[in-house]
């Protein structure tokens, strides 16, 4: 045996058992051609060999990334000209060679990486990007962190740039632009640019993604398999804007019992909300959020008459796959969402069981009146909104549905919310404010009530970090991810608990996947994507992210805090305290001794580099 480190392809045909079934002798002939006449003589022109075939795929070995790299190339360009279809991983690791074959790591990651990728594609490791030639660095395309089976890490992972292919060059747009954490930074910085130049006010981010291609949206080619759907705001009928929340309640929560589900793949309710209106074709809307399927539906509510509509289009073919009318009395509500929420997800997902159906069946409340303030309460106040007086009504319309129902967990877990938003929001005394023990309270009774309350986690893990017990937030935010693989705020809140932690490269992956489970997401998340990559020591990828935040809120506190850190830290100290002037002047309430209290890095070395940063950016002491 001899261990190596070498370059590993590996290489698969698609469809090719469907084409054997069709017409077996022909298949076969087609390939032994294009294995004697491209794939065999262009390894062996790179100073490459083959070490294993199994009918349809095969893996190769070269002493050069950049060899293998040409080779992947020019193999692809064949391909695309013949009748097959072919994925390559390419990875630089660690081999055994034994008897003519390679065994390990190396191996299970290049064959890993090849599964992960579209027909036409070179999917590489960032082990191949690190050791190729400098000045081939702008053929790669990051794709981002992905988990893949039997590999602990999570793997950084790359797309090989192919001028004139199928995948060039309007396809590789979503993929380029993400590769530098920005998405619509470019596009979008240039109108900043302008908007700064001319003092005209930003487009708000709904408007600034109507005015993008549908293609720059999202990228298609996601490696997760699992269906994907989209639940649009359903429509209020009743003609009465005062129940527009009502139509609104019923949208999220067939959003949340859909989430539940982890077969599948479910956007979040404000990124569904961000594109409302922009177009009446489903198809553009499904592009937009990247979705395979997409709920529409329309609520009435006329006294004590119910109407409910929903469809089911399937997003490719605009094909209406289901539709159904329920006319009910308002008691019954619940049951409505129910039998919504159970027929979606068998026209989706056939396979989920019963005990998934039976979660989606689970009533919040018997009692309407308070079901109706909680969605007000809902509507009034999310995480991340900075408006204290928002703060305050959410939190009196909570009180009034628990004077109800003092059963209703998602209402108790909304008031604990409150009141720990209320103490992160101000400076002093957080470790014993007497409202962060009594949202922790809540938030616990919350759980208590129902112990498959994602939201009760959540914000149990943000008490948790503002009394400086970091261990016990990292876990309760991976039991609310656990309890609701789908939703976002779970994501990101694991992420924030991550940072604190100390596990930065896992925190930079919750908050990539939450951003695509919400790609109409507000600032906050792209705060914690930039906090995340600050702390990972991805520098400019997190000045990126920032940089895209400042676009579309120039006053954003959080995000002038990352980059004016970002920006000291990197020696560009009279720009970091231009960021500064401008973050005292949007949040006076910020200092240095704010800052410690708050411990945004937790008790890490990272908190104490910092401080320095936002010192060398002359960040007030006191407010």
């Amino acid at each position: 045996m001899e261990r190596k480190l070498a370059a590993i392809m590996a290489a698969d045909i698609v469809g090719y058992s469907l084409l054997m079934a069709e017409n077996e002798a022909s298949t076969y002939a087609k390939l032994r051609a294009v294995f004697d006449e491209l794939i065999d003589p262009t390894i062996a022109s790179h100073g490459g060999r083959i070490v294993k075939t199994a009918g349809d795929g095969f893996l190769a070995m070269f002493p050069s990334v950049n060899e293998a790299v040409d080779a992947a190339l020019a193999i692809q360009e064949g391909f695309d000209k013949g009748p097959f279809e072919l994925r390559i991983g390419i990875n630089l690791g660690d081999v055994i060679e034994d008897d003519g074959d390679v065994y390990g790591d190396g191996v299970n990651v290049a064959a890993r990486l090849e599964t992960m990728c579209d027909p036409g594609q070179i999917f590489v490791s960032g082990a191949v990007v690190m050791a190729a030639e400098r000045n081939s660095a702008d053929r790669f395309v990051r794709i981002g962190r992905r988990r893949a089976k039997n590999i602990p890490e999570l793997l950084n992972v790359y797309r090989v740039s192919r001028a004139g292919s199928p995948w060039s060059p309007w396809r590789q747009v979503p993929q380029v632009l993400r590769s530098t954490a920005a998405r619509w930074s470019y596009g979008a910085a240039a109108i900043g640019l302008i908007l700064i130049g001319t003092q005209i006010q930003p487009l708000s981010l709904a408007a600034m993604v109507s005015r993008i291609p549908a293609v720059l949206s999202m990228d298609q080619s996601r490696a997760d398999p699992r269906p994907s759907v989209a639940v649009m705001p359903f429509a209020a009928m009743s003609g009465s804007d005062e129940q527009s929340y009502f139509a609104d309640g019923l949208t999220e929560d067939v959003t949340t019992a859909l989430a539940r589900n982890s077969e599948l793949q479910v956007i979040a309710r404000d990124s569904t909300y961000a594109v409302r209106g922009q177009d009446r074709d489903v198809r553009k809307l499904g592009a937009k959020l990247g979705v395979d399927y997409v709920v529409e539906g329309s609520a009435r509510r006329e006294g004590d008459q119910l109407r409910v509509s929903a469809q089911l289009i399937d997003v490719k073919t605009g094909t209406h796959l289901w539709s159904r009318s329920f006319d009910r009395q308002v008691a019954d509500v619940f049951t409505v969402q129910s039998e919504l929420t159970t027929e979606i997800v068998a026209q989706i997902a056939p396979y989920i069981g019963r005990s998934e159906a039976a979660a989606a069946a689970e009533r919040p409340t018997d009692n309407l009146q308070a079901y109706d303030l909680v969605l007000q309460a809902r509507n009034r106040y999310r995480h991340g909104g900075d408006d204290p007086q928002d703060i305050l009504e959410a939190r009196g319309l909570y009180q009034r549905a628990l004077e109800m129902d003092p059963s209703y967990a998602a209402a108790r877990a909304g008031l604990a919310l409150t009141f720990i938003a209320s103490v992160a929001q101000s400076g002093d005394g957080r470790e014993n404010a007497p409202e962060l023990h009594l949202g922790l309270s809540e938030a616990r009774q919350a759980v208590r009530l129902d112990p498959n309350l994602g939201l009760g986690y959540q914000v149990i893990s943000f008490g948790l970090a503002l009394q400086g017990d970091y261990s016990g937030g990292l876990q309760a935010a991976r039991r609310a991810v656990e309890l609701n693989p789908n939703d976002p705020d779970s994501m990101m809140a694991l992420a924030k608990a991550q940072v604190r932690f100390g596990e930065y490269d896992d925190a930079v992956a919750n908050a990539e996947r939450a951003r695509r489970l919400h790609p109409m997401a507000p600032e906050y998340y792209a705060y914690v994507h930039g906090q995340a990559l600050y702390a990972a020591d991805r520098r400019d990828e997190a000045s990126a992210v920032i940089e895209e935040c400042l676009i579309r809120a120039p006053r954003d506190a959080n995000c002038l805090l990352i980059q004016a850190a970002l920006q000291a830290g990197g020696g560009e100290v009279e720009a970091a305290q231009q960021t500064m002037a401008k973050l005292v002047e949007a949040h006076p309430a910020f200092s240095l001794e704010a800052e410690r209290a708050y411990r945004r890095f937790g008790d890490r070395p990272l908190m104490e580099e910092f401080l320095q940063d936002l010192a060398r950016a002359k960040a007030p002491e006191t407010a």
